[in-house]
């Protein structure tokens, strides 16, 4: 199996590992962020679906990795019947085949840059500068806005501290990979664990009293597409026969934007009238 390969089937599986971690993170708010076993399945499925995540990095390119990133949405299909008992429509199905052909578009596009992604320590200063700001203003933001709103920002500053903390992994891994341990930058692993943290506490909070979709599908944008712009900026990552591939790779990038957002708006949602939705959405107010 080539490096793609590699790349494209622990992308899927740290996918899986996401989702049912969305799941557990939905729950543990329900019960207000209450049981030690509630805890520990949110923390082991989250740390399943990085460690897959990481080692997925060291065989592709941050925008492929991060785009599969986006299945995580179609594992919520077989969430909503099992949870919420629910049949899958034909139009989440079709969202799901335009998610995965933008996918497949762009997987078939993609090109590994000829060096090793490597970030100097200026670099490294300057994107952990910005993103620690994009990250704080989104939570402030958050502090006094809407149940609904609140979800979608705080969502979206989990996605950047996700999507840069991806940056930095296959930043890290490079280091490691062509010099050993003296040539990672502090400031990268601190930055990188930082986030990562600050990326799993932001996505949690998000989750209270807003149910599973809206946090879930903020996320699963936000990160690829944070991590794609940035893989192109700092490692020079691109797409194969030049202007018309790059154009080709916009049209997939759009055709999955379009199936990405419609999974959102229907899949992984509590009916109007479950319990489940209305109760930690009363409690949260």
């Amino acid at each position: 199996m080539g490096g793609l390969g590699w790349a494209a089937g622990l992308s899927v599986l740290s996918a899986a590992a996401y989702a049912a971690a969305a799941v557990a993170q939905e729950r543990l708010a329900e019960h207000r962020h209450r049981g030690r076993s509630r805890w520990a399945a949110a923390l082991l499925l989250t740390g399943t679906g990085v460690v897959l995540h990481v080692l997925a990095l060291n065989f592709g390119t941050v925008a492929v990795v991060q785009a599969l990133g986006t299945l995580t949405l179609l594992f919520a299909l077989p969430i909503q019947v099992v949870r919420y008992h629910r049949r899958v429509s034909p139009a989440a199905w079709r969202d799901a085949a335009l998610t995965v052909a933008g996918l497949a578009l762009i997987l078939s596009l993609s090109v590994q840059p000829a060096g090793p992604a490597l970030l100097t320590e200026p670099a490294v200063r300057v994107l952990s500068a910005v993103t620690a700001g994009v990250v704080l203003l989104g939570a402030l933001g958050a502090w006094r806005a809407g149940p609904r709103t609140r979800a979608v920002l705080l969502a979206g500053a989990s996605g950047v501290a996700f999507g840069i903390a991806s940056v930095l992994s296959k930043a890290v891994l490079a280091a490691l990979t062509n010099g050993g341990p003296g040539r990672v930058s502090t400031v990268a692993g601190v930055m990188l664990v930082a986030l990562a943290v600050t990326g799993y506490l932001l996505g949690q909070l998000s989750y209270r009293g807003a149910g599973l979709a809206a946090p879930l599908a903020t996320v699963s944008v936000a990160n690829p597409l944070v991590a794609a712009v940035a893989g192109v900026v700092m490692f020079g990552e691109g797409v194969r026969f030049g202007t018309a591939g790059l154009v080709t790779a916009a049209i997939a990038a759009v055709v999955m934007g379009l199936g990405v957002t419609g999974l959102a708006r229907r899949s992984a949602g509590s009916p109007p009238d479950d319990p489940r939705l209305t109760a930690p959405a009363a409690a949260a107010q």
